[in-house]
């Protein structure tokens, strides 16, 4: 079997572009893969066009490793969030293909699945009106969705401080969904690598009383000792990798170990087996893994392959039971929530267990998308 080219599809929103790549073979199957970037997708799509002459026709679907290896290394520049992401979703259509030739789901190819369901958390919920009584009344709404976990940025458009009048107003917020959750719903607070060490610090104190599950990316991911000033001086597990883009650039973390949960973006760090290989090496370091998963359909189906065969696996992010729930009409057997438990079910359908509907997708077209977590008002995530 060999790889005669690919085909791209851009999904478009107002606040983010969802890429989906088609890769056809000459035996007839055809394998999907999806990323996210931000700002970068014509930039996506471009390299694409090169890598396929250069690398990905004429290839063997089968021979993952090599295919990777030769797209990572084989243009000698060093690979960073757009070549990393282009390798992610080839290489997430060639273990489709090869699931289907062999009518296996992906999981089994990767040594079988640990677990029969993976728990799920909920994000792009908030984008309410920005006061404690809307924060309130929509988390008892994802509650009663059947999530059993949800998370939250609540420090609007907050950059290195936060004055006492912000930081008051942000504990508050916090204050009303821990209300409207109950004391055993996952509390996860998203700091999308806002604050200075200190400042981090001072408010991870002051929400402490709310039990997060995890501070999220507390500083800006560049600095490892900035990081670790602040696992240092919080009780609270830290998470942070989702702005990490090779698994090699995790050794510093790892050896660090100032992060508890590591969060790799299966669309931006190389696809699904760069990603297990990651998920092992953190299980030497008894750190979880729960990927950023801003995604669509059939990033989530990926990150759930991962799951399934990953025995420290913690929890899986899913947008799109809020924000853009429609874009999940162009994908079939898309992954559901199951109300009853708060899980996803691991699917047993060979490949990835999902289909892109292609015409479905052109009602969704590339839009202008611009998504700034520094300007006000980014969490009803409705550019202007």
């Amino acid at each position: 079997m060999r790889i005669t080219g690919i085909t791209t599809h851009v999904v478009g929103t107002p606040w983010r572009n969802l890429t989906y790549v088609l890769v056809h073979t000459d035996e007839g199957l055809t394998g999907v893969g999806e990323t996210r970037m931000l700002g970068h997708t014509d930039a996506l799509l471009g390299y694409l066009r090169e890598a396929e002459v250069n690398h990905i026709a004429g290839s063997d679907p089968f021979a993952v490793e090599d295919l990777v290896r030769r797209m990572k290394y084989g243009d000698y520049g060093r690979a960073g969030e757009i070549v990393m992401s282009g390798i992610a979703v080839i290489e997430t259509a060639c273990w489709d293909i090869k699931g289907k030739a062999l009518g296996v789901p992906v999981w089994q190819l990767l040594g079988g699945k640990v677990t029969d369901r993976v728990k799920a958390y909920a994000n792009g919920w908030y984008t309410t009106e920005r006061t404690p009584e809307a924060y309130h009344e929509a988390a008892r709404g994802v509650v009663a969705r059947g999530y059993r976990a949800l998370k939250i940025d609540p420090f609007g458009d907050g950059h290195l401080e936060l004055d006492a009048e912000k930081s008051r107003y942000a504990v508050s917020l916090i204050e009303a969904v821990r209300d409207a959750i109950g004391p055993d719903t996952e509390l996860m607070v998203e700091m999308h690598g806002r604050f200075s060490p200190a400042t981090a610090v001072r408010l991870a104190h002051e929400l402490a009383p709310f039990r997060p599950a995890w501070l999220e990316e507390p500083v800006p991911p560049e600095n490892l000792k900035a990081l670790r000033k602040v696992a240092d001086k919080v009780d609270l597990p830290i998470a942070t990798g989702e702005r990490i883009h090779d698994r090699i650039e995790f050794r510093e973390l790892f050896e660090s170990q100032a992060v508890d949960v590591i969060q790799p973006d299966l669309g931006h760090i190389g696809g699904i087996l760069e990603s297990r290989k990651l998920a092992a090496t953190a299980e030497t370091h008894y750190m979880m893994v729960a990927p950023h998963n801003v995604g669509g359909a059939v990033l989530t189906a990926a990150s759930l392959q991962l799951a399934s065969c990953t025995p420290n696996f913690k929890i899986l992010e899913h947008f799109n039971d809020f924000a853009d729930a429609e874009i999940t009409k162009i994908v079939h057997g898309a992954p559901r929530v199951d109300p009853e438990t708060g899980c996803f079910e691991i699917s047993h359908a060979p490949g990835l267990g999902v289909e892109l509907d292609v015409d479905a997708a052109a009602a969704f077209p590339q839009q202008r998308a611009h998504f700034d977590l520094w300007a006000e008002g980014w969490e009803r995530r409705a550019p202007k």
